[in-house]
């Protein structure tokens, strides 16, 4: 028989999966109306991710904190592998193939939770002083914030090193660093954005003439042309052309708001996104209840601007208010290894919150019948 302390229930929080659980209904339900195949798929990537959040959320994370520098670095060797022998998909070298059984990984998306659980763990055993961090204790950050954002950059996916840059550097502004370094690194960066910009791909560069030129590519066209198609409220499923009669490309990851907002309209957009936001904000707001608990507070609030990112991001490219980068839609869009990597993530938090106590681990019991 397995039993659980009911103080671990008390400190659950429930609205997590009171938020997430309609947004993950939701988006199985359109992608089993533009490819009923790849919504089967998606049940399987489901019941992984379901797994992967008890597991995580079972596992004694406080306890065996020491253990979380060796992943991270493990998951930099990674990285270090994608480059030197990493698998070429449309141009991008980011997957490893694991021999024998020929499954290929996407060593960027399993380091997120490595990346967020690294910046925890340099916190919490060195807390900034009254005044923020020192620029000693910034460097020393940002050396494992840089690190693989410059690997990840290299393969390239901008997308997703630029977004664990700025959780990274959110996180830490949040957690406190003295403001004359916040100044210092905005007239740093803006000193040095030609050179950066010359540092570019070339087709991120065209990415970038295309959004300044207000020119935007053909799925932006067809993007914009099915979220104007859904109107106020939208349109039955048999009457949501743009999707059905493929017209919008990548409909089913990249560019699933547009079809959302085709089949649910103005209003159908206004309260996922409230969903999002209300997530975010829950989130955040965790770091009054967690303010002596430096290392939940930092897992919360990267997850809250990790989700804030990825959302922003895909809802400004789909509506042409940012270039087209491959960033999913969190818990909507098509996908394994972003849905896994975010059920990960909400293991290691709900963990964080109901075994607050280390006492409360020795609570889980597991009775087999003899």
């Amino acid at each position: 028989m397995f039993q659980i302390d009911r103080r671990i229930i008390t400190h659950f929080d429930f609205l997590i999966p009171f938020i997430v659980i309609p947004i993950v209904f939701v988006s199985h339900l359109l992608i089993g109306e533009i490819n009923p195949s790849l919504a089967q798929k998606q049940l399987i990537y489901f019941f992984v991710g379901i797994g992967a959040f008890f597991l995580f959320f079972i596992f004694p994370i406080r306890k065996i904190a020491w253990i979380i520098p060796f992943i991270y670095w493990f998951n930099i060797f990674l990285l270090i592998m994608v480059d030197v022998v990493g698998v070429s998909k449309l141009g991008a070298q980011r997957w490893l193939e694991i021999p024998v059984i020929h499954i290929t990984i996407q060593p960027s998306e399993i380091f997120k939770p490595a990346f967020i659980l690294m910046i925890a763990y340099l916190v919490k055993n060195d807390p900034p002083p009254e005044k923020g961090y020192g620029w000693k204790k910034f460097f020393k950050l940002s050396f494992f914030i840089l690190l693989p954002f410059i690997l990840i950059a290299k393969e390239p996916d901008l997308g997703t090193a630029l977004i664990l840059l700025l959780v990274g550097y959110s996180t830490l502004f949040i957690v406190g660093v003295n403001k004359k370094i916040w100044f210092t690194l905005i007239v740093l960066l803006a000193v040095s954005a030609p050179i950066l910009y010359n540092n570019l791909h070339d087709y991120q560069r065209k990415r970038i003439h295309a959004f300044i030129e207000n020119k935007p590519s053909y799925h932006v066209k067809q993007s914009l042309i099915t979220i104007g198609s859904g109107g106020l409220t939208g349109k039955a499923k048999e009457e949501a052309t743009q999707a059905r009669f493929k017209f919008l490309p990548i409909a089913t990851s990249d560019f699933i708001f547009a079809y959302y907002v085709e089949r649910f309209g103005f209003r159908g957009a206004i309260i996922l996104i409230g969903a999002y936001a209300f997530l975010i904000i829950h989130l955040l707001l965790l770091n009054y209840k967690l303010r002596e608990d430096y290392f939940a507070m930092v897992v919360a609030t990267s997850i809250s601007f990790l989700i804030f990112f990825y959302m922003g991001v895909n809802v400004a490219m789909t509506i042409g208010l940012a270039p087209v980068v491959g960033v999913p839609l969190p818990f909507f869009s098509y996908g394994g290894s972003s849905f896994v990597t975010f059920m990960i993530l909400f293991g290691i938090i709900e963990n964080l919150l109901a075994f607050k106590f280390d006492v409360l681990y020795e609570s889980i019991k597991y009775n087999f019948p003899i």
